[in-house]
């Protein structure tokens, strides 16, 4: 199919392939990002970094074979070099054509089934200069969707606390480390952001007028709005699922307790009354559950609150544990803790059962705040392994840890997008 064809509808879809096999994983050659025009220094460049960004987001997802070996497109005779590459033994064909327009840039992206010859998508976006890296994120996450049925995670990114201004901001970067922006100065302690699961706001903890107080920060209008003021101890837990209400922990004369907060009411309603400690709650992905730590039994340890009848399910039997967060499926929760006193601080995953418990991180350092990825197949932690507080990376079994960014200051408690 000649490249000019495709180009003029910006959105098509043929078709999505069942090629895609876990056991097996397809093969994805990148068939070339062209300049419209060659010659130009600048529409090379940008094509080029555009390149870059979608091949390191396909081979980050784990999803594909990539191939960036074989030969560009013949764009005179596409048929020809699919054919070509069929032979090589590559899936699908992914091409882009980069042309300069009024204010930014014009990205046609194109992905071809090698074996029927047709086109799985072809779409067109236009982008200002400082957007392309969204978009090559976004032509990745639109091929995992078309190929796996699964939504991607390069668009995705993590908020978190740093210090490197000497006081505790809240940040956030893209899912691989890049665009970092400040987004808070409150000159004070600002801690705990959460994300609305629209991905539009990010809730907070902060010290900006001396109490621990939640705000929010509405990422469309770029404002910093309060919501939860005085009063005592106010520490952001976790967002519904349909962002109609926030789980947070409030002390209001008397231990740590777990409330709820309907946003749109503003009804406040107190979910435990114990003699202990109880904090750092977080919804299930169905918002029927909360989890959350309590000291009740002796220690602190992971719960799990029925928000309909009120009971509550003791989960682990440890020295001491943290911040527990629902993995997207629901199946398992991860949380920071102790087996013993003398152990360091570790990752570790339990299924809702409490009947397994894993550990993920050992040997380095002290690892905190775990966050999953929306499609729960990495988990994003802060560790001191290399003697200050940085986000790593792991996938959900543990392995590959690597750093995300590197950040100047210490960094806490990150919270990846939806």
């Amino acid at each position: 199919m000649p490249l000019s064809l495709c180009a003029k509808d910006s959105d098509v879809y043929i078709g999505v392939s069942a090629k895609y096999n876990p056991d097996n994983l397809p093969a994805i050659g990148l068939a070339g990002f062209f300049p419209l025009n060659p010659q130009d220094n600048l529409q090379r460049q940008t094509a080029s970094s555009i390149g870059e960004v979608v091949r390191a987001d396909l081979m980050r997802s784990r999803y594909f074979d990539v191939k960036d070996d074989i030969a560009p497109a013949d764009l005179r005779n596409i048929s020809a070099s699919l054919e070509a590459y069929k032979k090589q033994k590559v899936d699908y064909a992914l091409l882009c054509q980069v042309s300069p327009i009024e204010g930014g840039w014009d990205i046609k992206a194109f992905l071809y089934d090698t074996e029927s010859v047709k086109t799985v998508f072809a779409k067109d976006y236009r982008s200002g200069a400082k957007s392309l890296r969204r978009v090559a994120h976004l032509i990745s996450d639109q091929i995992v969707l078309m190929l796996t049925g699964k939504k991607g995670i390069a668009d995705t990114r993590i908020a978190f606390c740093n210090s490197s201004t000497g006081h505790k901001e809240i940040y956030m970067v893209d899912y691989d480390g890049f665009n970092l922006k400040k987004l808070t100065r409150d000159n004070s302690i600002a801690l705990l952001p959460r994300w609305s699961s629209d991905g539009t706001k990010i809730f907070y903890t902060t010290y900006r007028r001396g109490n621990p107080d939640i705000f929010y920060i509405d990422l469309k209008e770029s404002k910093i709005k309060p919501l939860i003021k005085g009063g005592g101890l106010n520490l952001i837990g976790g967002v519904s699922p349909d962002d109609r209400k926030i789980v947070l922990t409030m002390s209001r004369g008397t231990n740590p307790s777990i409330y709820l907060k309907e946003l749109d009411s503003g009804l406040l309603s107190r979910l435990t009354n114990s003699y202990a400690v109880d904090g750092s709650p977080s919804f299930s992905p169905d918002g029927k559950f909360v989890t959350f730590i309590s000291n009740r039994s002796g220690n602190p340890q992971v719960y799990i609150l029925n928000l309909d009848t009120k009971e509550t399910r003791r989960l682990t039997k440890m020295n001491w544990t943290d911040t527990p967060q629902w993995s997207p499926d629901g199946q398992w929760i991860v949380f920071s803790g102790k087996v013993s006193y003398n152990h360091p601080i570790d990752i570790f995953i339990v299924d809702i059962t409490g009947g397994q418990l894993r550990q993920l991180t050992a040997d380095s350092g002290s690892n905190e705040d775990p966050t999953w990825s929306p499609d729960g197949r990495f988990i994003a932690y802060t560790t001191t392994r290399n003697h200050k507080r940085q986000i790593y990376e792991m996938d959900a079994d543990g392995s590959a840890q690597h750093l995300i960014a590197n950040v100047r200051g210490d960094s806490f408690t990150p919270n990846w997008s939806k």
